[in-house]
């Protein structure tokens, strides 16, 4: 077991995305090496003032790297610790020498395991271990004081750990919502494929009865079996990137829709009046979008009865244009503590890029939350378009 975890960790990639220099860096390091400046010139009991000085300006300067590069900030940072703790070690007098400022080399300790694979935290690692050694073994001082000071050093590894599981663990829920929504609009695209296929069937079998006779109504029938397997081409197109759940029923019941809104915001125990406006052509909407402007709508507003404080309404605007569907849901409300996306608004936002869409989420100009979304009509590029019935 504990082999296995070893070579987890192992084994461990680094997290993706890690951020390059910001305007943080370069402020910390014009406050490290202000304070160099100050403690090179104040203090009078420096050992080795230029060393300490050309030292702890190395210390500085290296956490610009830790980010991008963990392990070799570490090793640079603490193999120039333990270099100098060896020359002091044979010189005369024996005493610690740096500065105050040399503390910067907490952060290096930190960004190792927030951002490191797992082989340069092993790595980096010993070699941190190996300068609290010798620093053990050459400082004189009482046990009680080594222990603390283990503890002050290994407090930032602490912190980057917990950060990153964190991190890891939200990215991974998404993931999930993300699959999760991908598995519904698969099963979406199997119930439109079944009542499309079901009806391009019934079609060619009422040609086939009527060819003998009517064969007018026999191009009819096949006029309409194009049209079904040209929408649902287009279906089949738009949501090819979804995976179904093998476990899901094939019942054959169709997702709410547009035509739903006044059943969904007229429902009971709604603690805010809701004002839903539909304005323009909403009718004959593919259905993967017909779905997802529903669920638009059913989240946000949950979001708002939950969430909104001191809020009294919800406005909900859904507007048919030619060319894409716009649906607006804002509330008059304040929130509480710190505004974040929930999974629900980003399973919406995977939704939205499958269906080639949209959606912004995030704090109205003037007070509460604001929803805005854009979704095309059908799926763009597509090529197949529904032929009219003459």
């Amino acid at each position: 077991m504990l082999r296995d975890d070893l070579r987890t960790l192992w084994t461990e990639p680094r997290p993706p995305d890690a951020p390059g220099r910001v305007w943080r860096d370069w402020a910390l390091l014009a406050a490290g090496l202000t304070g160099v400046v100050l403690e090179a010139t104040l203090r009078a009991d420096v050992v080795w003032r230029p060393v300490a000085v050309v030292f702890a300006v190395w210390l500085c300067v290296l956490p610009l790297w830790r980010r991008t590069r963990p392990l070799t900030t570490v090793v640079l940072a603490f193999g120039a610790m333990i270099v100098l703790q060896v020359v002091s070690l044979v010189a005369t007098p024996r005493e610690p020498v740096g500065l105050y400022v040399g503390v910067v080399v907490l952060l290096p300790v930190y960004a190792l395991p927030r951002w490191g694979s797992g082989r340069e935290i092993v790595l980096g690692g010993a070699v941190v271990l190996a300068a609290f050694g010798l620093s053990a073994v050459t400082d004189r001082t009482p046990a009680g004081e080594q222990v603390a000071g283990f503890a002050f050093l290994l407090l930032p590894a602490v912190i980057g750990a917990s950060v990153r599981f964190r991190a890891t663990a939200r990215e991974r829920q998404l993931e999930r919502v993300r699959s999760r929504e991908r598995e519904q609009l698969a099963r979406e695209l199997h119930d439109t494929v079944a009542h499309h296929v079901s009806a391009m069937v019934i079609r060619a079998q009422a040609g086939r009865v009527v060819a003998g006779t009517d064969p007018a109504a026999a191009i009819e029938a096949l006029e309409g079996v194009e049209e079904e397997g040209a929408r649902t081409l287009e279906e089949m197109r738009a949501m090819v990137a979804a995976l179904r759940d093998a476990r899901a029923g094939a019942e054959l019941t169709p997702p709410a829709g547009v035509a739903d809104l006044e059943r969904l915001v007229r429902a009971p125990g709604g603690r805010l009046r809701v004002d839903l406006g539909l304005d323009g052509e909403l009718i004959a909407l593919p259905p993967a979008v017909d779905a997802a402007v529903y669920r638009i709508v059913q989240e946000s507003v949950t979001n708002a009865m939950r969430h909104a404080v001191n809020a009294t309404e919800v406005v909900v605007r859904v507007t048919g244009e030619p060319r894409r569907i716009r649906v607006t849901v804002r509330d008059d409300g304040q929130r509480a503590g710190r505004v974040r996306d929930g999974y629900g608004l980003a399973g919406l936002r995977e939704r939205a890029a499958l269906l080639g869409g949209q959606l912004r989420a995030g704090p109205g100009a003037d007070q509460g939350w604001l929803v805005e979304a854009e979704l095309p009509r059908g799926r763009a590029g597509s090529g197949v378009h529904p032929r009219p019935r003459r």
